[in-house]
């Protein structure tokens, strides 16, 4: 299998556009938010298991899953929380180890993981954590931007994350989202030069 990096970061802190980044690289990106999307849609595989526990109430009216209703009954009510999380957590680790395992034919994959830090489950496929790195206010005003959530919904989500330490004590690599907008690509191509010799090294099976 090639070198397997965890990409995580608090909401709002840029791993969708570091991801794409390192896609234009020629990094393989495994995605576990889009898995989860996936196993939600109208004829997703989680469907069945969350319909039967929630009922129909939980539903778009095209059969998906509504985001925005589960996440305020997570929220509201943490044994719901843990019920929506044994219907999909195995379902997400499970493709996401296969489709990482699929990915021979890129240099190194880039998987990302919101809540790596949280969840620990992924610890033993990753070699690396690169941790995208910003401060709470930038996550705030970045999310608000780009959905209807409140400042105060957005803390709360923050809040039922691991903390901005607790991320940096457990990162291998920080990519810092905070500066110029050209700072970002920079870092970015470091890191990639970075892991292409460690995917190299790890490849290399070295003198017999």
């Amino acid at each position: 299998m090639s070198l397997i990096v965890g990409l995580t970061g608090g909401i709002g802190s840029g791993k969708t556009t570091v991801a794409g980044l390192f896609a234009e690289l020629g990094a393989a990106i495994v995605d576990t938010d889009a898995i989860a999307h996936e196993l939600t849609s109208a004829r997703g595989a989680a469907m069945p298991a969350i319909v039967g526990a929630f009922g129909g109430a939980v539903l778009r009216e095209d059969g998906s899953l509504d985001r925005a209703r589960m996440r305020r009954l997570c929220f509201s009510d943490p044994a719901a929380r843990k019920s929506l999380e044994a219907i999909l957590h195995p379902l997400i680790r499970g493709e996401s180890v296969a489709r990482c395992r699929r990915a021979d034919y890129a240099p190194y994959v880039l998987l990302v993981v919101p809540l790596l830090i949280e969840s620990g489950a992924y610890r033993e496929h990753v070699g690396r954590i690169l941790l995208v790195d910003c401060d709470e206010a930038r996550q705030i005003a970045r999310v608000m931007a780009r959905s209807a959530l409140s400042e105060q919904e957005v803390r709360e989500i923050i809040a039922a994350q691991a903390s901005r330490a607790e991320r940096l004590a457990a990162a291998d690599d920080v990519l810092s989202n905070t500066g110029a907008p050209g700072e970002l690509p920079m870092g970015v191509l470091a890191l990639h030069r970075r892991y292409l010799e460690l995917a190299r090294r790890a490849n290399d099976p070295g003198p017999a």
